[in-house]
């Protein structure tokens, strides 16, 4: 059995249960795409995968979907394909679409037994927690990964004892949770230097605005740091 040595980490019972288990993935880029290949691997029975965007060029850097001939083909397309050539018995879905004020109840209704926040958007992380939340559903959150060269200072924590790391996307969330009365937030975060880009450089930002730095090997660990956590929690195991 292909799962055999997992086995040997969690037991039978372990693989069991996590055949049982329906996790979503919100945003399937660097981070997320990571995530939902590491779930499928580990034998996840159900995956719903939600992203409204097309593989870009510039996406190839870092992005496991991403390839010469993957790009300008729909994100959730290819990654279904590469998690079903996986684990053909894993029941995947593919949301090609934004998450909004229709698509989050579809979401819950969906049933997740976990929920995987990698949004870039502010407002509708914001709203993805809330949901959850207000549902009772678990939900770990991505912060920034972003313009970081070491993936080895990513840390598992609540979002209110991030503020030391240097993320502006943590401090954003802390100050804007703090007034929606959010209490607590299981995170994964980076205390890795935040690198600043030359003087000048607008990446591949139309507005001329900087586009976050990234690098192939950074990214994936967050992904992969956040389905560790979830696998752990469906089994009732130690974070």
């Amino acid at each position: 059995m292909w799962l055999d040595r997992q086995a040997l980490v969690i037991g039978q019972e372990g693989c069991d249960a996590l055949r049982r288990s329906r996790v979503a993935v919100i945003g399937i880029g660097g981070v997320g795409g990571a995530a939902a290949e590491a779930l499928c691997r580990c034998g996840i029975g159900d995956l719903l995968v939600m992203d409204h965007d097309r593989v870009d060029d510039t996406n190839r850097n870092r992005q496991l979907l991403a390839t010469a001939e993957t790009v300008g083909r729909r994100k959730v397309a290819v990654l279904g394909e590469r998690l079903r050539a996986i684990s053909p018995d894993c029941r995947v879905e593919e949301w090609d679409c934004f998450l909004d004020a229709d698509t989050l109840p579809e979401l819950l209704a969906w049933r997740p037994d976990y929920v995987v926040d990698c949004i870039d958007t502010v407002t509708s992380k914001l709203a993805l927690i809330e949901g959850c939340q207000g549902a009772g559903v678990p939900l770990v959150c991505c912060l920034g990964t972003g313009n970081r060269l070491d993936p080895t200072q990513f840390h598992l924590g609540d979002l209110y004892d991030t503020g030391g790391c240097g993320d502006p996307l943590a401090r954003v969330m802390r100050s804007l949770c703090r007034k929606r009365g959010i209490e607590r937030l299981e995170v994964v975060y980076s205390t890795a230097p935040v690198i600043r880009p030359p003087e000048g450089f607008a990446g591949d930002s139309p507005q001329g605005r900087h586009s976050p730095g990234s690098i192939s090997f950074v990214p994936p660990v967050a992904g992969y740091t956040l389905a560790s956590l979830v696998v752990r929690r469906l089994l009732g195991l130690p974070c």
